[in-house]
């Protein structure tokens, strides 16, 4: 098959919505497969904003209710955090579709499969280090995670 044919191929597939395309020609065959683009989207960036004070004398006016106290900030999870030993994409399940490997109330124990992460092209299996219940689910399934950071909270 001529460089100019299989060019031909190539562009067809990537233009078109098939995934994969095999031909055979005489003794050659070809086959073409298209991966999907990962897309990352910047973290959005927070940038918290000075608080100023209310006038003294707004306060200290009759009738006008008391400004609203401030929220607590989020209470930090307690327990041991299982932290991911590499940089890649996080999936709950073996398949998609498939029942997660853990949730949120699930009991573990050493050895057990909590989630996959993918690493060029490898999935490695990330396994509970001690024995406890899960507690929280810190990553959405399909995001990229890097090297340390927390996946679960086991209690």
């Amino acid at each position: 098959m001529d460089l100019r044919k299989l060019k031909t191929l190539i562009d067809l597939v990537s233009e078109s919505g098939i995934a994969e395309l095999e031909i055979t020609e005489g003794e050659g065959k070809v086959r073409i497969v298209k991966t999907p683009q990962v897309q990352y989207a910047p973290a959005p960036s927070v940038i918290a904003a000075p608080l100023q004070a209310a006038p003294a004398a707004a306060a200290a006016t009759p009738g006008a209710p008391a400004p609203a106290a401030a929220e607590p900030a989020a209470p930090a999870e307690t327990g041991h955090a299982v932290k991911s030993p590499m940089v890649g994409t996080f999936y709950r399940s073996a398949q998609p579709g498939a029942e997660p490997f853990v949730s949120v109330g699930s009991t573990v124990k050493p050895g057990d499969t909590l989630c996959l992460i993918e690493a060029m092209k490898l999935l490695n299996e990330i396994e509970a280090d001690q024995a406890g219940t899960i507690k929280a689910v810190l990553v959405e399934n399909g995001q990229p995670v890097e090297y340390g950071q927390p996946l679960f909270i086991i209690e």
